[in-house]
């Protein structure tokens, strides 16, 4: 399996306080499994979906701790090019590029409108074995208060173009050649204002209502939805642990699909 392209989402992980409680918790909304836990990268361990690797659950670094929140990470063919850009237009390096084993080289961000995500150089880790299946990762939406700079950052330091949808939400896309990659999402009054920008991740489901049911009986806290759309029915979600994501069923969609156009 070949890297994928320059901006492409190719990981996702989070810091969790109790491991076991977020197994517990994906597991059973998820369906995943989980491989050993690697001391000697710190305690990662990655989540599988039908036997492929999908995500991966890390306990904290010290003063990292109450911080859960889902990272998505995109594809860079140079990290150290991928953060000059990063500073050059306005971002935060949180993490300098930094070689982990043999596996890749990655860094963490902030863009200039506050959401955080990481930068992966693929080595022996190309990132997620399967994507769009149940289980797996599917989309992502950069959701900000300041939707210009976000505009303004992401197409300047992956190989982007942007497209507006047409309507009275304000949301934008990414897209790779012919292929929406990420989506940009302003925060309204409906995000609580305490709530910090963030991207949110997609895991695709078979049943949105039945993952909806699964994740509040392991104590997970709905936040939207379930609800239909062009794109499938889905719903937002706090982990446990304050961790926010979203779910997807892909195969029940209704209405149709918004119109875009080019921006930029």
């Amino acid at each position: 399996m070949a890297a994928p392209p320059e901006g492409t989402p190719c990981w996702a992980d989070a810091v969790f306080d109790d491991l076991d409680v977020a197994e517990d918790f994906y597991g059973h909304v998820l369906g995943w499994t989980f491989g050993e836990t690697s001391p000697e990268q710190g305690g990662y361990t990655q989540a599988y979906a039908d036997g492929k690797a999908v995500a991966a659950v890390v306990p904290p670094m010290p003063g990292q701790e109450g911080t859960s929140q889902w990272c998505l990470y995109l594809a860079a063919r140079d990290a150290s090019a991928t953060a000059a850009r990063i500073r050059e237009h306005g971002g935060e390096l949180l993490m300098e590029p930094v070689q982990v084993a043999d596996y890749g080289t990655m860094c963490l961000a902030r863009d200039p409108g506050g959401a955080v995500f990481g930068v992966w150089q693929a080595g022996t880790h190309e990132g997620f074995q399967a994507t769009g299946t149940p289980g797996a990762y599917c989309w992502a939406e950069v959701c900000t208060r300041e939707p210009e700079k976000s505009d303004a950052f992401f197409p300047a330091v992956f190989p982007y173009r942007s497209e507006q949808l047409e309507g009275e939400t304000d949301f934008r896309v990414h897209v790779l050649g012919e292929r929406p990659v990420l989506g940009r999402m302003r925060m309204t009054d409906d995000f609580p204002p305490e709530t910090p920008p963030y991207i949110n991740v997609y895991f695709a489901v078979d049943d949105c209502d039945a993952a909806v049911a699964r994740a509040t009986e392991r104590g997970g806290v709905p936040r939207f939805g379930p609800a239909d759309s062009p794109f499938g029915r889905f719903a937002a979600v706090s982990d446990p642990q304050g961790a926010d994501f979203s779910v997807i069923d892909l195969t029940t969609t209704k209405g149709e699909m918004p119109g875009t156009r080019p921006v930029g």
